[in-house]
């Protein structure tokens, strides 16, 4: 760097931030890979950490309380069916 009889302070130099600039530019699709990969990281990192389950588990579970309110029903229906026999009953 020449000397003009002014103090330029290294780290404003054009020529450097220039410099620093296009190596940027140069490392960018490697950065990015880089923050993509460690993004992914972190997240599965922090859905791990919640409760959460699988679709193929959801749906397991869905098909369960779907057969457990059919029996549910059946048998409401049949109570039903009981108590009024119980009903008709008591008053012959």
């Amino acid at each position: 760097m020449a000397r003009t009889g002014k103090y330029v302070d290294p780290m404003l130099d054009p020529k450097l931030i220039d410099d620093i600039s296009k190596r940027l530019a140069d490392n960018l699709p490697v950065l990015q890979d880089d923050l993509r990969r460690n993004s992914a990281t972190a997240l599965r990192a922090a859905l791990s950490r919640l409760d959460l389950v699988t679709r193929e588990e959801f749906e397991v579970q869905q098909a369960v309380l779907a057969r457990t309110r059919e029996k549910l029903e059946a048998l409401a229906t049949r109570v039903a069916a009981l108590e009024a026999e119980l009903k008709g009953g008591k008053t012959s």
